[in-house]
């Protein structure tokens, strides 16, 4: 009997694992996934949870309260936007939305489905200009592009360790934990070395056909470099080297050079 559920259970992981949420893009992006969370699940949970994030910073008077800094970072994201139907023509369909939130949190987020927050706190430590901050602004649309948090929540769900495998054993509430879920493995949960190193890749060639040159992207590393020395070993041992990033963001960025050179002169 538990020879035939391994069986089940390698053919379940083979018949779902063979797909890629994306297009390759120039940068060519091909890994397959394994989705058992279905995006409308997940996308209904995004909803919910950056609805709640939203609220709590308004509360807090924290929502945008320094309109400079929102008109810019909503300024970046509609010269980024439009070039996600690179990798996804349905992504220019989604409700994107952008807000920055007063907070000295060195961080920036794209929950499913295009719900993006910047904290105050990345763009003031960083100090970052435009390009530095389309560099990051596509890094977290590449995460919800190649959907890496239902990526993260189907594995949980294969070990039966997942929100929604907890949430159906204890009878709890359906939406909360949609949302719960969303907020947790888009903001509270770090993502693989693998997924950061796709959200780095996609996000070089996003900024690149906005209008952006890429090698900003090198230089937000140089400064998170710079800025986070005392990084938990806890963060190290699940993310790329701040060395490996920029080696392998200078190598892309030769090779989206040509796509910044081309907006230029649309």
């Amino acid at each position: 009997m538990k020879k035939y559920l391994l069986s089940c259970l390698a053919l379940v992981v083979f018949l779902v694992g063979c797909a890629t949420s994306t297009k390759p893009g120039q940068v060519g992006i091909s890994r397959s996934q394994m989705f058992l969370v279905s995006q409308a699940e997940m996308d209904k949970g995004a909803a919910l949870a950056y609805t709640q994030v939203l609220k709590k910073a308004s509360s807090k008077r924290k929502l945008n309260t320094d309109p400079v800094a929102t008109k810019r970072v909503q300024r970046i994201s509609r010269s980024l936007i439009p070039q996600v139907v690179t990798f996804r023509e349905d992504a220019l369909k989604w409700d994107w939305q952008v807000n920055v939130i007063d907070d000295k949190t060195i961080n920036a987020w794209c929950m499913p489905g295009g719900k993006i927050v910047f904290y105050t706190g990345i763009i003031d430590t960083l100090k970052l200009t435009d390009a530095e901050i389309a560099a990051i602004m596509g890094h977290e649309m590449a995460h919800a592009l190649r959907e890496h948090s239902r990526e993260k929540a189907s594995r949980d769900q294969l070990k039966n360790i997942g929100i929604l495998a907890v949430s159906v054993a204890t009878g709890s509430n359906e939406l909360a934990n949609l949302a719960n879920m969303a907020a947790t493995y888009t903001i509270a949960l770090p993502f693989s070395r693998a997924q950061e190193i796709e959200a780095d890749i996609m996000g070089a060639e996003l900024m690149a056909r906005g209008g952006y040159n890429p090698e900003a992207a090198i230089n937000v590393w140089k400064k998170m470099s710079k800025a986070s020395k005392n990084q938990p070993a806890e963060f190290m041992s699940t993310h790329p080297s701040h060395e490996n990033r920029i080696a392998k963001l200078t190598e892309v960025s030769r090779k989206v050079m040509p796509l910044y050179e081309k907006s230029k002169k649309i």
